[in-house]
């Protein structure tokens, strides 16, 4: 088991949010699922917690109703091969375009993620392509190359 574990907290979709996620990306699973008991804040018999790997990373979404919310401040982090993953990943995710900026999006139940390709860091190392991708919601590999093959 991992040392630190991203937990997630839900009004009441945790378990919709986590076979949604573990549906996008190949190496994902459900690894357990806990539920309410009898005098717990909870309706007793519904889904307390799930427990989720996601690529390798575990998650945990819990089902704690509706005092807090998502908020752009935390962010998944996904590194894409190719404008064939950002593109397909983009498309399952994103659920709210005005949120949408930078390689930022929003899904359907309010958590931010990044959907980014692998080599950003190295071409953000150029002013050029870092101008260019304030200008883009989703990353566009080509445009950010070729800014940054410009001002070369």
């Amino acid at each position: 088991m991992q040392k630190i574990t991203t937990f997630l907290w839900f009004d009441t979709q945790a378990e919709e949010a986590a076979k949604f996620y573990c549906s996008l990306f190949k190496s994902s699973k459900i690894e357990s699922t806990s539920r309410y008991g009898e005098g717990m804040p909870g309706r007793a018999g519904t889904v307390m917690s799930v427990t989720f790997v996601l690529e390798g990373q575990t998650f945990i979404a819990l089902n704690g109703g509706p005092h807090f919310k998502f908020t752009p401040a935390v962010s998944l982090f996904v590194s894409c091969e190719n404008q064939q993953e950002i593109d397909e990943l983009w498309a399952k995710l994103s659920a709210d375009p005005a949120s949408e900026q930078c390689g930022w999006l929003k899904d359907r139940y309010g958590l931010s993620w990044q959907i980014v390709p692998r080599m950003l860091g190295e071409l953000l190392a150029n002013g050029a392509a870092m101008k260019e991708l304030m200008t883009m919601k989703k990353l566009d590999i080509a445009r950010l190359q070729g800014a940054a093959l410009g001002a070369a």
